[in-house]
């Protein structure tokens, strides 16, 4: 008889969701599906606004990344007017969102992931969280801390808050960055540095402990997207689309993001509120791709700065063509880290940072535009049609963990087949599963599970629904 295995919900993931494990006759896995159980309805309660509204309403889809929420929103009203915003808006953008890949990449790797490898799958889960991470290690715990910290200052320098600024608008954006600013930012970058690189010292000792993980924590052959800039360099917030193959080989290149719907596909299952985005001419699900830090790393070929390049090219080595491991999303996200601080500290130097000339002014003059920018978990689509007077007649948002989500039910089966057999239910085999969610670092609400004793119901269930084990937790 098969049996089904429920993990209800998901702990240390920003969000709610639940994983079914489904079992065969034999007591082996024969299939996972991992479920988004909110439904928010974002797009829909936002047709009839004005589009101009759209930058200070879409950053409260999430409190953990509204700076990719607010910029995408930003381009895709840049779009709808077609204008062309001043070079020192551009630049100011992307400070910001450097801003936030730090911060999110920083609460990613201290805070969510790091008490599971660092701190050991068979830790008592009241002990392996960050309060635990804390109590074993201070110092990194505190520095992991500062990181975010300092992300989040570089959004508030320029927008004004941490959460939800009001900055971007269509057409450019409001304010510039001031020289007290400038020199604030400047004099933090020395300790976020030697952080960075604690950091890649610690999490390349994990990858000699870890190898088994490396092998079976998502490492199948996908395809991987990301923004590039035309020479192949490593982009964030400009550029065009490219997808590439398991074996490293590009298979689309320079895609322009306005037309995003010529080559990706979404298809809606039962099972979860969460569509799957897929790549067209392959169909569904062979047109399965990743997105985020392992895609973005996967389709570049330089980062354009020194020390991030250097790391890039010992992450390329760790696969044949492509790096396929979901596991190796924790080192993609350093070497973001690290990119990201190396761009702030170029950006400092450049006088533009301080003008006047922040935006563009212009009427409608096409009733749809598409703003895509990198979020720190993947690729973001804004797409808005409006009528004449700029109100909203259709928004569609493809968030980086809807792309990521047939990836994350595969992630899911694979780590179940190695560690589920039977009925037992052992602590430490829910913490591999639920870990291999967090390798994508998935976004699924405001809320964030990240401490304490967190609810968990796990039930080994017949198909005629006769609860056959069940085991509690939280």
């Amino acid at each position: 008889m098969s049996k089904r295995i429920v993990i209800d919900p998901v702990t240390r993931i920003e969000g709610h969701a639940k994983i079914s494990i489904f079992m065969d006759d034999a007591g082996n896995v024969s299939d996972a599906i991992f479920h988004v159980v909110e439904f928010r309805g974002f797009e829909k309660f936002c047709e009839g606004r004005p589009y101009s509204e759209m930058p200070g309403i879409t950053p409260r889809i999430c409190g953990i990344c509204p700076v990719s929420h607010l910029l995408a929103s930003a381009k895709a009203g840049d779009a709808i007017m077609a204008v062309s915003i001043p070079p020192a808006a551009d630049k100011l953008r992307r400070l910001m969102n450097l801003g936030q890949i730090v911060q999110s990449h920083a609460l990613s790797f201290f805070h969510l992931s790091a008490p599971d490898f660092l701190m050991g799958w068979d830790t008592p889960q009241a002990q392996r969280n960050v309060f635990g991470l804390i109590a074993a290690n201070a110092d990194l715990a505190r520095a992991g801390i500062r990181l975010r910290q300092f992300g989040q200052e570089v959004i508030e320098i320029l927008g004004g808050k941490k959460i939800h600024p009001a900055w971007a608008v269509p057409g450019g954006v409001r304010s510039p960055l001031t020289e007290a600013g400038r020199d604030k930012i400047r004099a933090w970058l020395p300790e976020t540095f030697a952080t960075t690189q604690v950091a890649f010292d610690l999490f390349k000792k994990t990858l000699t402990t870890h190898q088994r993980e490396v092998q079976i924590f998502g490492n199948f052959p996908s395809l991987f997207m990301g923004l590039v800039a035309p020479d192949g360099t490593w982009e964030h917030h400009g550029g065009k689309l490219r997808f590439t193959d398991s074996s490293g080989s590009i298979i689309a290149d320079q895609l322009d993001p306005q037309k995003y719907y010529e080559f990706i596909g979404e298809s809606v299952q039962n099972s979860s509120y969460l569509k799957s985005p897929y790549y067209l001419p392959l169909g569904f699900p062979d047109g399965m791709y990743r997105v985020g830090p392992l895609a973005r790393l996967n389709v570049c070929e330089q980062m354009g700065v020194p020390k991030a390049d250097a790391e890039l090219k010992n992450f390329k080595q760790m696969g044949r063509g492509a790096v396929t491991s979901s596991f190796l999303y924790h080192y993609a996200r350093l070497i973001e880290i690290l990119a990201s601080l190396e761009y702030i500290e170029r950006y400092l130097d450049d006088p533009d940072l301080l003008s006047g000339n922040l935006r563009a002014d212009a009427g409608i003059n096409n009733l749809r535009g598409v703003g895509v920018s990198e979020a720190p978990r993947g690729t973001l689509f804004h797409d808005y049609t409006v009528d004449a007077n700029g109100l909203l007649r259709k928004v569609n948002l493809i968030v980086a963990t809807g792309q990521n989500n047939l990836a994350m039910n595969q992630t899911v089966a694979q780590i179940a087949r190695h560690y589920v057999h039977g009925n037992d239910i052992p602590e430490p085999m829910l913490n591999r599963i639920e870990h291999g969610i967090r390798c994508y670092d998935p976004c699924l609400s405001c809320s964030t599970h990240a401490v304490g004793q967190m609810p968990l119901l796990v039930r080994l269930i017949a198909p005629d629904g006769t609860v056959l084990n069940e085991m509690a937790r939280g």
